[in-house]
């Protein structure tokens, strides 16, 4: 037996545990466990782990909206999902276009 606590071994009392507590009809709070789930088994870190802990307790308890919950695990993901800017569309009117492409082809006659 480890000193200090009486009847828990030094190893089990420094281990940091895995909170089990999921609620599968509760949407959002299962998509939260699941995201701090993975979360915990990406970091081998224990103080990486005792601050996802604090994060899903607090969010057990209603202290933090899901939004500060979800800004605060981000530190701890291992996918870093970066969105592309999308390229803008030109949008133009059907005889914009043809006007253009008159235009064009005119040019393209001339041109040789």
């Amino acid at each position: 037996m480890g000193e200090g606590t009486p009847g828990i071994p030094t190893s089990t009392r420094n281990q940091v545990q895995k909170i089990s507590e999921d609620r599968p009809l509760d949407f959002r709070y299962h998509a939260a466990y699941l995201a701090y789930s993975k979360a915990w088994d990406d970091n081998s870190s224990d103080e990486a782990k005792v601050k996802l802990n604090e994060l899903l307790s607090s969010l057990k308890g209603d202290d933090v909206s899901y939004e500060s919950f979800y800004a605060g695990l981000g530190q701890f993901r291992s996918e870093r999902t970066e969105f592309q800017s999308r390229t803008r569309i030109k949008v133009q009117r059907k005889k914009e276009w043809r006007r253009s492409e008159e235009r064009s082809a005119r040019n393209a006659r001339h041109r040789k």
